[in-house]
């Protein structure tokens, strides 16, 4: 019904995508200007969170867009609501940070449950860990249950491209330098060179970044991912139209939510829901 994003490159592929055309800044929008709706899901802007970033929280003015999200819900009242951010948002400041939003939520009037989940952990080949928030407008939170991972994984070699663009791979110099600091006896790896410089290798992508450096990823040391290989490493479909420069995309992808991940915790809310309306169903046609 509604969508916000302030790149304008990211509205053009929603558009593109998903037939919506989203609005701009949501700090610019009165609640008029959003059309009532049942569940708000809304990823808030994790670099004042995140390791990568400078974890400033709050004193970040980007750290204070939850405000606009207990905005939407104090005018609107969604039925239910799912929030993503980044897994450091639980420990920053101790986890006073994470503990004074599930209070502000729950000011609004709704019951919260949070948790972490792993994108590992619902078929894809992506270590990207993030806390999820539900909440829901009545007591449908006491059926919500966390969505149980899947029992099966897509391999490295499933999302991988079988003829990659010759314009992913590194120079020689940067191939060299990989090489000579890190060895793989294993193929396909993703090698992944940290904050601190170290690198490893695994069966798996490590979290994809918005804004990080062309090169912390490399498969097997030698080629960065395609746009393609980074859409399917998030889960996104083979029909998903790519739109801009790789640079944007790879911003776009590394701000985005694991679908399915996301879409077992949706699935998870909506069941709560429709088994808390039979309960209330059941209950008032139960005879005196």
């Amino acid at each position: 019904m509604f969508a916000c994003d302030i790149d304008q490159p990211c509205r053009t592929q929603y558009a593109v995508n998903l037939g919506i055309q989203p609005a701009g800044d949501i700090t610019k929008l009165t609640s008029t200007e959003i059309p009532n709706h049942d569940i708000l899901f809304a990823g808030f802007p994790c670099q004042p969170f995140s390791i990568i970033g400078d974890m400033k929280g709050r004193d970040d003015e980007r750290g204070t867009l939850i405000d606009e999200i207990t905005r939407i819900l104090n005018s609107k009242r969604p039925a239910a609501f799912v929030l993503e951010n980044v897994r450091q948002f639980g420990s920053i400041d101790s986890g006073s940070v994470l503990s004074r939003t599930i209070n502000s939520l729950k000011e609004t009037g709704y019951e919260v449950k949070w948790n972490v989940l792993n994108a590992l952990d619902f078929g894809l080949p992506h270590k990207r860990e993030r806390i999820i928030i539900v909440g829901f407008l009545d007591d449908s939170i006491e059926l919500f249950q966390w969505p149980r991972p899947h029992t099966t994984r897509k391999r490295l070699e499933d999302i991988l491209d079988t003829e990659p663009d010759p314009r992913h791979f590194v120079s020689d110099a940067i191939r060299k330098k990989r090489h000579d600091r890190h060895k793989a006896t294993d193929r396909p790896m993703v090698w992944h060179e940290n904050k601190g410089g170290n690198i490893s290798s695994h069966p798996f992508s490590c979290a994809l970044r918005a804004n990080a450096s062309h090169n912390y990823l490399l498969v097997d040391g030698e080629r960065r991912l395609s746009p393609r290989e980074q859409l399917r490493l998030q889960g996104f479909p083979e029909s998903f139209e790519i739109v801009g420069s790789d640079s944007q995309i790879r911003k776009q992808i590394g701000n985005a939510v694991p679908i399915p991940m996301v879409r077992d915790v949706i699935r998870e809310v909506l069941s709560a829901k429709n088994q808390n309306s039979r309960r209330i169903r059941e209950t008032r046609t139960v005879p005196a």
